[in-house]
């Protein structure tokens, strides 16, 4: 599985095997880290119900596995010299532009949540019970910078390691639109885990929740992959990704009424709604070229 001193870093053998090796290990630490949940019965039944301690550990290990794995293809098997370098583990310069990046990356996720929410309060499917920010909102932001380092374990997985290969090993733009779907159904189907007990879409069944997944993480990873091509670093990517899935998920319940019934699948950016407003903007980043990487580096060379 490791590189020879005859094989390029960048051939296509060493690249087929470190995009296996990197799949492999990543699905193979989902599962793993998932198996005491799993063994145990562990079901989530309702989108209101929070998670215990061995829920958190588990969800912790198992979101370091993207990340552990992307590390060992990287050293292992392409035997790059630069760890940061190979996955874009940098902060974007100037310090302006680091600032700019990451105030993108909280302010895109939290528009696009609450297009979603208005939409699916205007459709009837979200009980909406007003806007109540006070003390949860400055909660909300601390849980999320408390969260960053697990969204690094997958992001460096996801944007810094799997995309950009992709991107290489494929041409044109329909090359480029099969490293975004492959990327997408890649992340979608390693939380395959979580799915089966309920956990981003609790009370549905397996065959509904997988391909509701899929729909989601193909849209909404091109939001997150904008984010890392044009700052050049992956911090964004992680910042954004976090946001979705904890100040998102928490917008949902804060600004529903008490009495009603959230059902992710018609409300926030897991549901209809989100997949509408993702939609359409993934559809303007691509339109105005923004999803192609070569429109940041024909910037840079301006």
């Amino acid at each position: 599985m490791l590189t020879t001193s005859a094989e390029s870093t960048d051939s296509p053998a060493v690249r087929r095997r470190s995009l296996l090796t990197y799949l492999v290990l990543a699905y193979a630490g989902m599962w793993a880290a998932m198996a005491p949940l799993l063994l145990g019965g562990f079901r989530r039944a309702d989108a209101r119900q929070g998670t215990g301690a061995l829920e958190e550990v588990c969800i912790a290990v198992a979101m370091a596995a993207p990340a552990l794995a992307a590390l060992f293809a990287v050293r292992k098997v392409e035997r790059r010299p630069s760890v940061r370098a190979a996955l874009a583990l940098n902060w974007p310069r100037p310090w302006p532009r680091t600032v700019r990046a990451c105030a993108l990356a909280l302010a895109v996720p939290a528009g696009l949540t609450a297009a979603a929410l208005a939409l699916g309060t205007l459709a009837g499917d979200y009980p909406f019970g007003g806007v109540r920010l006070d003390a949860w909102a400055l909660a909300a932001l601390g849980g999320l910078l408390v969260s960053l380092p697990l969204f690094f374990g997958e992001e460096l997985g996801w944007q810094g390691f799997l995309f950009p290969r992709l991107v290489r090993a494929s041409g044109g733009t329909a090359g480029l639109v099969r490293a975004y779907v492959l990327t997408g159904a890649a992340f979608a189907l390693w939380h395959l885990p979580t799915l089966l007990m309920g956990g981003q879409y609790p009370g549905r069944a397996w065959y509904v929740a997988v391909p509701a997944m899929l729909v989601s993480c193909v849209l909404v990873l091109p939001v997150f992959t904008w984010l890392r091509l044009r700052s050049g670093s992956v911090v964004p990517a992680v910042i954004g990704h976090a946001f979705c899935s904890t100040v998102s998920v928490g917008m949902v319940k804060q600004f529903a009424d008490a009495e009603g019934a959230l059902d992710p699948l018609r409300m926030g950016l897991t549901g209809w709604p989100g997949w509408v407003v993702t939609g359409v903007f993934v559809t303007f980043l691509a339109v105005s070229g923004r999803l192609r990487p070569a429109y940041y580096a024909e910037r840079l060379a301006r």
